[in-house]
C-alpha cells in the first residue's frame, strides 16, 4: 500500500505583505510624491518617473504606467468640456472662432495639468497594489 503524503498549503512559505493604504498613497501620486515616503519627488522632468525615490530608496522603475494616464484625461477632459461647451454655446452663443479659442486654450491647459497627475496616480496604485514587481522584495 502506497504511502500517504501531506501536501503542503499552497500560501506555504510564502510571507504575507502588510497591507498598503489605498487613500494615501493614491493622493500622494496626486501630488507627483513617493506613494511609500510622501516625501520624494516621483517624477524627474515633467512626466518621467524616477527609477527611485530620493528619499526613501523605494524602487519605481517597474512600473507600468504607459498610456493609462493619457486615456484617463482624455476621457476626464472629454467628459467636462463637451457638456461645458454645449451649454456655453446655447446660452451665451459666443461667436464661433470665441468659442473655440477659448475652449482649445482650456481644452490644453487642463490636459497639462491632468497628465503628470493622473500618471503619478496611475503609479501610486500600482505600488498600493504591490503590481508589477512592487513589493515583491526583489527586482524584477
Amino acid at each position: 500500500m502506497p504511502e500517504m503524503t501531506a501536501c503542503a498549503p499552497p500560501d506555504a512559505g510564502v510571507v504575507p505583505h502588510e497591507e498598503r493604504a489605498l487613500r494615501p498613497a493614491l493622493l500622494r501620486g496626486w501630488r507627483r510624491r513617493c506613494p511609500n515616503c510622501g516625501a520624494g519627488q516621483m517624477l524627474r522632468g515633467y512626466l518621467k518617473v524616477r527609477d527611485t525615490c530620493p528619499v526613501c530608496a523605494e524602487a519605481f522603475h517597474h512600473h507600468r504606467a504607459d498610456d493609462g494616464p493619457a486615456y484617463l484625461t482624455i476621457l476626464i477632459v472629454g467628459h467636462l468640456m463637451a457638456p461645458l461647451i454645449l451649454y456655453v454655446f446655447t446660452a451665451f452663443r459666443p461667436d464661433p472662432l470665441v468659442l473655440a479659442s477659448v475652449f482649445s486654450v482650456g481644452t490644453v491647459a487642463l490636459s497639462l495639468y491632468l497628465l503628470p497627475r493622473l500618471k503619478g496616480v496611475m503609479v501610486a496604485l500600482q505600488w498600493s497594489r504591490r503590481m508589477h514587481g512592487f513589493g515583491d522584495g526583489h527586482d524584477e
